[in-house]
């Protein structure tokens, strides 16, 4: 199986600056009576510029929600890593949670690859020289929280084992029942995979994310994608309502929701 995952645009966008034509047209203006037009009040000004912030506002909440982009959530400054007593006093699905947040803002090193520590933990992909291994990771990321938040984990590449493959995850759900495709009506739980852009007889699938949360109506999951790349390239990031997967634009068609994969704990 071929590990399917986010892949980042290589190209870089590009700033120009208007060419001044030769010449004062300012003067060129005043030559021929042009006057200048009344200073707007400081107040009106002030007014003004509120509004196109609260308009840039509206338009940073609606757009991405109208195409299933949702807002990106860094980590808050004054979160702080639960202790291991905390962590174990919390259900299963809310310790994958919070695994998940700790490691928001992560990124590959050297960032320009996709050599990242949680590859290297499942020794999965190629050496990078760094003691970080070298693979689209958002499976291996995945995997790496539920393992270390106590979820039964079969690292292998064997079909039904969870492995680099975002497809794995899909096959493990089918092989412990806890695989449930969209439209069966289940609501996605904190600590659940999601599983985006299924071809399930292939066995491939674009990208895998932890779930975080689901508001009742929204179309998608929110989530903590591994190797994303909304923000930056290959890095650890928070999306709402992600309806389509954190991959490259030419995926989106075909990398939509597909369905949820429970944990199991440990010894169940």
């Amino acid at each position: 199986m071929v590990p399917m995952c986010a892949a980042a645009s290589s190209g870089r966008g590009q700033s120009s600056s208007a060419r001044r034509e030769p010449g004062d047209h300012r003067s060129a203006r005043r030559a021929a009576g042009a006057h200048r037009a009344p200073r707007r009040p400081r107040w009106g000004r002030t007014l003004g510029l509120i509004g196109v912030l609260i308009l840039l506002g509206g338009l940073g909440v609606f757009l991405p929600r109208r195409f299933g982009l949702g807002p990106w959530a860094p980590p808050s400054a004054d979160a702080k890593p639960l202790t291991e007593p905390q962590l174990s006093a919390l259900p299963l699905g809310q310790r994958i949670v919070a695994i998940a947040k700790s490691q928001l803002g992560y990124t590959s090193d050297p960032q320009d690859t996709y050599c990242n520590k949680y590859s290297a933990y499942w020794v999965s992909g190629t050496e990078c020289g760094n003691g970080n291994y070298n693979e689209e990771w958002c499976a291996d990321f995945a995997a790496w929280v539920w393992q270390k938040a106590g979820a039964l984990v079969d690292y292998q590449y064997i079909n039904g084992d969870i492995n680099s493959s975002s497809a794995s995850f899909y096959e493990w759900g089918v092989d412990h029942g806890t695989w449930h495709p969209v439209g069966s009506g289940y609501v996605p739980q904190p600590g659940d995979v999601a599983v985006y852009g299924l071809d399930a007889p292939a066995l491939i699938a674009e990208h895998v994310a932890v779930v975080t949360g689901y508001q009742a109506g929204a179309k998608g999951p929110d989530v903590i994608n591994g190797d994303g790349d909304r923000t930056a390239f290959s890095v650890v990031e928070a999306v709402d309502d992600q309806y389509t997967a954190d991959t490259h634009l030419t995926h989106y068609a075909q990398a939509t929701i597909s369905g949820y994969v429970s944990p199991t704990p440990v010894g169940s």
